[in-house]
C-alpha cells in the first residue's frame, strides 16, 4: 500500500481534481484504490456527488479515535464513481481545535490508515493550508503529490508549502515527494511556459511529470455532475491527459 497525499497552500490548482481522476485512471489500470478527504471545505466529496446523503464523515472517526473509543475509517466509507471514498463534512472544521489538545494527535490518522492493507493506492485529498489536518496526512503518507496551477502565485504557493514540508518531515523521515503536476495548462501562454521553466531550473527534472493537465471545461462539468472524468466524457482532453499522467504515475513504482 502507498499512500500518497496530494497538497499545495493554494485553492483552485487541481488538487482535488487529480486526486480523483488518478484514482480513477489507476481503478482502470486493475488497481484497488482508497480516496480520503480531509479538507474541511469538502471538494472531493461534493465533487462525487455525495455530499448531502453522507451520515458520517472522516470527522466521525477522527473524533472518536482523538478521544478513546476505538474505531475503523472503514466504517464511514462509501462508494461513488466506482470509488472507494471516505467522505468529509463541514464538521471537519472544527476538529483543528479538538485535536490541538490531544496526545499523538499528529498520529491519527496514520493509525486509522494502517490496516488498509487491502489497497494498492490510498489518496489523502488536504486543505489548502498546514493544520493540524494536512500535518494528519503527511505523517500518514508515504509521498507527497502537488499540483499547481502553471501561474506564478500557485508557484508561491508551493514553496511556501515546501518550507513547511521540511519540518513535517521530522515526524515522518520516510515521506518523499514524488513530484508536481501542472495543471490548467495551456501551451500558447507565455506564463505557463515561464512557470514550467522555473520549476525546471528549481527542482530536478524526475520531479516534473512530463504529462500537463491542459485547460478543458470537461473536467468542471464533470465534477458538477459528481462523476470522474472518464466516466463523464472519456473522449475528452481531460480524459486523455489524467490517463496519460496514470500512466507516468505508475511508472515511478
Amino acid at each position: 500500500m502507498k499512500v500518497i497525499s496530494v497538497a499545495n497552500f493554494k485553492g483552485g490548482v487541481g488538487k482535488t481534481t487529480t486526486a480523483i481522476n488518478l484514482a480513477a485512471g489507476l481503478k482502470k489500470k486493475g488497481k484497488k484504490v482508497l480516496l480520503i478527504d480531509v479538507d474541511p471545505q469538502a471538494n472531493l466529496t461534493q465533487s462525487l456527488g455525495v455530499l448531502d446523503t453522507i451520515e458520517e464523515s472522516i470527522y466521525t472517526v477522527l473524533h472518536k479515535e482523538a478521544f478513546g473509543e476505538k474505531t475503523k475509517i472503514t466504517d464511514v466509507m462509501i462508494t461513488a464513481s466506482g470509488l472507494d471514498i471516505i467522505p468529509s463534512s463541514l464538521d471537519l472544521a472544527g476538529a483543528e481545535l479538538e485535536l490541538a489538545s490531544v496526545y499523538g494527535r499528529e498520529q491519527i490518522l496514520s493509525q486509522l490508515i494502517k490496516p488498509l492493507k487491502e489497497y494498492d493506492f490510498v489518496f489523502i485529498d488536504c486543505p489548502p493550508s498546514m493544520g493540524m489536518l494536512t500535518v494528519n496526512a503527511l505523517v500518514s503518507s508515504d509521498y507527497v503529490l502537488i499540483p499547481l496551477q502553471a501561474e506564478f502565485l500557485p508557484l508561491k504557493g508551493v514553496k511556501s508549502f515546501l518550507n513547511h514540508f521540511e519540518l513535517v518531515k521530522k515526524l515522518n523521515k520516510q515521506i518523499k515527494l514524488i513530484g508536481f503536476v501542472l495543471t490548467k495548462y495551456d501551451y500558447r501562454k507565455k506564463m505557463n511556459q515561464q512557470v514550467k521553466q522555473e520549476l525546471e531550473q528549481e527542482f530536478s527534472e524526475e520531479l516534473i511529470f512530463k504529462t500537463h493537465i491542459r485547460s478543458n471545461i470537461a473536467l468542471a462539468n464533470a465534477q458538477q455532475k459528481g462523476k470522474d472524468i472518464y466516466t463523464y466524457d472519456k473522449n475528452s482532453n481531460g480524459a486523455k491527459d489524467y490517463k496519460e499522467l496514470t500512466v507516468e504515475f505508475l511508472a515511478k513504482f
